[in-house]
């Protein structure tokens, strides 16, 4: 029996794991879940799934699922506090952890489960993206086996040479290709685009996801996240790392060999498959998604990314090549302002304008260690609200002038 601790169980890639779970009993063993503050959701996980522990990171949540449960818990302990998942992710009796905690919460848990020698299953793009030298050293260091669970990079890895390693070149390996969907918006004319909604944004084509990161599939941000991602991951430096967009969401990614071979990982668009895939490496296992059905599927289709109407996939590959705190302000810049958007503070095109500027006003400089990536997110944090209630105001005067 295999113990887990699902970082991040009441979101999308959460539940799919628990759902994989659930359907080997006799192979895993559920240790410990984790969120950060979806009291409801948690509580009803524990009722059903029974976990050794729970956690949520957020104090008052924390206390309120414990006066929601009552003696309801049964055998499960409940953790709370900022400590509580990076508790749980060092779990003596689990073998495997998931983090999948959106965005930058999860840093903490990810690099305690790395330095624990865990098999890290990383759902959390931001890890990579924010500190990926302290990371990779992190699962150098504890001896971790770190294998991606995102989509495409699970693809690229099924995809690459027997006994390949995170954050190693891997032999003969010409270029990767990262596919993307296009999000909701990828036929839209600018103007349309100007004017989205987010409820337009969430609604993505192709894959159930959270709000969050269902914005980032709409701006293309998502890719040149994963882009960053990939360059850690495979050890390749970004112009060996191209994106295509692919709107069926069939082909997951692709790996180019200096031969001339390209081999592509196929499947139908459901989080369960790689998520099975790390759970049972290096063997297989069932996962409860589709079969896929080539006749049915009928055609693949390809095209180039359009940077015009996306510019936030340029923006993140500039982040990339110039890497150092880069990528952290960029996530960061990210996060705030899709929160903005999100709560209508923001239009869609304000995202890339808000990224942009604060990357430009941001401090440059190499990542020294874990205060240098906390103080270059803050900075960037601050910058991306000052940026906002800048144009927020800016709004605010031309409606007074037009009046006027």
């Amino acid at each position: 029996m295999i113990g887990v601790v699902v970082l991040g169980s009441t979101g999308s890639i959460g539940e799919s794991t628990l759902d994989v779970l659930a359907r080997h009993p006799d192979r895993f063993r559920l240790i410990g879940i984790g969120a950060n503050r979806s009291v409801e959701k948690l509580a009803e996980q524990i009722e059903r799934y029974r976990p050794a522990y729970a956690a949520l990171a957020d104090p008052a949540a924390a206390l309120a699922l414990q006066e929601r449960l009552g003696a309801r818990c049964g055998d499960t302990r409940l953790l709370g506090g900022p400590e509580s998942l990076t508790e749980l992710a060092t779990l003596s009796e689990a073998e495997c952890v998931m983090a999948a905690i959106v965005g930058a919460a999860g840093l903490p848990s990810t690099l305690a489960a790395a330095r624990a020698g865990k098999r890290l299953l990383l759902a959390n793009k931001e890890s990579l993206v924010m500190s990926g030298p302290l990371l990779m050293e992190a699962v150098r260091a504890g001896g971790a086996t770190l294998l991606p669970i995102d989509s495409e990079h699970n693809a690229i890895f099924q995809c690459l040479p027997h006994g390949s390693i995170a954050g190693s070149t891997p032999a003969g390996v010409r270029r990767v290709l990262l596919t993307a969907s296009g999000g909701p918006f990828r036929d839209w004319s600018l103007e349309a685009i100007a004017a989205a909604s987010p409820e337009a944004a969430v609604a993505h084509p192709n894959w159930v996801m959270g709000r969050k990161i269902s914005v980032d599939s709409a701006t293309l941000m998502n890719k040149g996240l994963e882009l960053i991602e990939a360059c850690f991951l495979f050890g390749l430096p970004p112009d060996r790392v191209d994106i295509v967009i692919h709107p069926q969401s069939i082909i997951h990614s692709l790996v180019e060999y200096i031969d001339g071979s390209l081999l592509a990982q196929l499947g139908s668009p459901d989080m369960r498959t790689p998520i099975a895939y790390a759970l049972a490496w290096p063997e297989r296992m069932t996962s409860g998604v589709a079969f896929l059905d080539l006749v049915q599927t009928a055609r693949l289709d390809f095209r180039a990314p359009d940077r015009v109407r996306f510019p936030c996939l340029g923006i993140a590959q500039a982040a990339a090549r110039a890497g150092g705190l880069a990528p952290v302000s960029l996530n960061a810049a990210n996060e705030v302002a899709v929160h903005a958007f999100l709560a209508r503070q923001l239009n869609f095109p304000g995202i890339a304008s808000v990224i942009e500027e604060v990357i430009t006003r941001s401090t440059a400089g190499p990542i020294g260690g874990l205060d240098d990536v906390l103080a270059a997110d803050t900075e960037a944090r601050r910058l991306a609200h000052e940026c906002i209630e800048a144009r927020a105001g800016a709004d605010v005067a031309l409606s007074a002038g037009a009046r006027a």
